[in-house]
């Protein structure tokens, strides 16, 4: 295994610390959890544009800024999305949609068909998520549908921001900057959010100490590592190495908050490491011919889709 699947398992893994670290501390309710998305971003944003300052402005384009908007988007959504289904539930569909959605946006936009093994192991990882679904004995409801509803929206606005993140490292740009810019301009977005909802609680000492590990540990770093990972990983298989996020959060669930898993569940967890151990392994064949450094980095991480898991 390379160290671009490496790198994207790891912020995969950090990631799916996130929704159990929030519920800690916070209440559980809409505001709380608009206001943890507000400075997880602000903070993690912030830091990531001064990592890569120097190189912002090499890297700056539109589909960046728009991506910018679907990475505040994002975290919004997830968040919702876990308040109102729980965090197993609210991660798994969220994240587990975003493979799909991804693969989709890089066909619509690249021209690239996914691999047959890629379309294997995300269709094994989404069962695996259904699993977890169907296992979690979610309650019916509008609360609940809503959750879902927003955790799928989640996963769509994530494979855009996915894929324009891949778009610009593949054709040259530094990926620490590429992230820089997504979520320094993320941040900036949602600065007037967190000063509208910032809770009396977050003032505590624990609670300042959570919200910095969501802002430097889950974001920060999760992306340093994620943008790393794209160099070399393609964007639909970093997709599916994402599905780490939900397995993670489930565990979480059931270990630090006394959520329930299954035997369904349980089955659930195992096709989705069976299928991320699949998708993490590369596939022997003949490397593909270039024309120079130029066609290299035109082709990039989201082109190398046929050649690659």
């Amino acid at each position: 295994m390379g160290n671009g699947p490496l790198a994207v398992i790891g912020a995969a893994v950090l990631w799916g610390t996130a929704g159990t670290i929030g519920l800690l501390v916070s209440t559980g309710s809409a505001s709380d959890a608009t206001a943890l998305a507000a400075a997880r971003l602000v903070i993690g944003g912030a830091a990531l544009a001064f990592v890569a300052r120097r190189g912002l402005r090499r890297v700056i384009k539109p589909g960046l800024l728009l991506g910018a908007v679907a990475v505040a988007a994002y975290q919004l959504c997830f968040f919702a999305a876990v308040t109102r289904t729980g965090v197993a539930i609210g991660s798994v569909v969220a994240i587990g949609s975003g493979p799909v959605f991804t693969g989709l946006l890089s066909w619509l936009m690249q021209g690239r068909r996914p691999t047959r093994r890629w379309t294997l192991t995300t269709a094994v990882a989404i069962c695996g998520c259904a699993a977890l679904i169907v296992g979690g004995g979610a309650e019916a409801g509008t609360r609940a549908v809503s959750g879902v509803l927003f955790a799928l929206l989640g996963g769509l606005v994530y494979a855009f921001y996915a894929v324009m993140a891949a778009r610009a490292i593949g054709r040259g740009g530094d990926s620490d900057a590429v992230m820089g810019v997504m979520f320094g301009g993320a941040a900036i977005i949602m600065l007037p959010v967190l000063a509208l909802t910032w809770p009396g609680w977050a003032a505590e000492p624990r609670a300042l100490l959570v919200v910095l590990y969501l802002g430097l540990g889950t974001t920060a770093l999760a992306y340093l590592l994620y943008g790393r990972g794209l160099r070399t990983t393609p964007v639909a298989t970093a997709a599916t190495l994402a599905l780490t996020e939900p397995a993670v959060a489930a565990l979480l669930g059931l270990v630090v908050l006394g959520e329930r898993l299954s035997p369904v569940s349980i089955a659930g967890l195992v096709l989705l490491g069976a299928s991320l151990l699949a998708a993490a392994v590369p596939e022997r064949g003949p490397e593909p011919k270039t024309e120079g450094p130029e066609r290299a980095a035109d082709q990039g991480p989201e082109m190398e889709l046929e050649s690659q898991p």
